[in-house]
């Protein structure tokens, strides 16, 4: 079997292993309701039993020798780790005051508060291009919104508006996560995100509410399978998925989860976003793909510009090479591109 022939079919099994991640991306909104538990109630549970399942991953991996931590490197990743799991939870709790559907295109608009943070906290380059996408992204974030001048002058939906605050809040806490947990290098991401997972057990049981569960029944088969499919399968592909795709077909493949997502809540809850918040959904997915893989308004081609974007902007919980080393922090460089990164 030639070279060219063996990684055409790796390219196909991260393709496939991608889709299905964002697949499952896709349905975490319909695990989340159908649980029927508060949102820090089910980020607990996403955590505790995500911890666990990921932990025996590891464990069977054998992914803690060698594991790469310095002390500087573990509290990056806990700060980091204390950012995603209250995305979670104010992502969880925006489903309430808006839908599935606006709350993901929403919370979609991560990257370009990745940017926006990153030029703010580490004086990264903004360049006028970047500000042309956010200004498209921003549009596309007003038309998705679907806000009216009543709904500000107070004559709206509160709850509404509450919900879009949250899907936005939700998505600077990811950026934020993001810009903090990209300079933990060598460090296999599967380790990264158990971290983070564990950390949130502790952090959000001062907020999580116990009691509640003693009526869940057959509903904590909702928040088992947040843990065990939504946090540790679905990272898995993943992270497997990114060492082997190039950032183009990475950037694509990363909307299967809005669009699987809004299926979902149509196909479930018959939730259908309106023609003019429809009108926005082309603007954000344009700049998303123009911020992560470098597009210029000069018409020159993006294989051109895309390298160098990728490479400054890596995600949260990247994806590591056999070894930690080099070869981790050349294959972290893809992870940025899936805006929604460790959902």
């Amino acid at each position: 079997m030639s070279s060219d022939t063996r990684a055409a079919g790796t390219e196909t099994k991260g393709a496939v292993e991608l889709t299905a991640a964002m697949v499952l991306s896709g349905t975490l909104g319909v695990f989340v309701i159908e649980s029927g538990a508060s949102p820090f109630n089910v980020v607990f549970f996403r955590c505790l039993f995500g911890a666990a399942a990921l932990g025996l991953y590891c464990l069977v991996r054998g992914f803690f020798k060698n594991h790469g931590f310095t002390p500087k490197k573990l509290g990056l990743a806990a700060l980091g780790g204390a950012f995603i799991v209250f995305n979670w939870a104010f992502l969880f709790e925006s489903y309430e005051g808006t839908s599935i559907s606006v709350a993901t295109v929403v919370y979609h608009t991560q990257p370009f508060y990745v940017v926006l943070l990153g030029a703010l906290l580490f004086r990264d380059k903004l360049t006028a291009t970047k500000f042309g996408w956010l200004g498209i992204a921003f549009v596309g974030l007003i038309l998705v919104a679907g806000v009216s001048a009543s709904d500000l002058t107070g004559g709206g939906d509160s709850a509404y508006l509450q919900g879009l605050g949250y899907a936005l809040l939700a998505a600077v806490f990811y950026a934020a996560s993001t810009v903090i947990t990209k300079r933990v290098t060598g460090v296999r991401p599967h380790l990264v995100a158990l971290v983070q997972v564990v950390l949130g057990i502790f952090l959000l049981l001062p907020f999580t509410t116990l009691s509640e569960t003693k009526d869940l029944g057959a509903d904590w088969g909702w928040l088992v399978g947040l843990g065990l499919i939504h946090t540790c399968v679905m990272y898995v592909l993943m992270y497997s998925a990114y060492q082997k795709l190039p950032t183009p077909k990475i950037a694509v493949l990363a909307f299967v989860y809005p669009a699987v997502a809004m299926l979902m809540d149509w196909a479930v809850y018959g939730h259908s976003v309106s023609l003019l918040q429809a009108l926005g959904i082309p603007l954000i997915v344009a700049a998303s793909l123009g911020i992560n893989l470098g597009w210029s308004f000069k018409g020159r081609p993006a294989a051109a510009t895309a390298a160098k974007p990728a490479v400054q902007e890596p995600a949260a919980a990247a994806p590591a090479a056999e070894e930690p080393g080099d070869a981790a922090t050349a294959a972290e460089s893809k992870i940025e591109i899936k805006s929604g990164g460790t959902r």
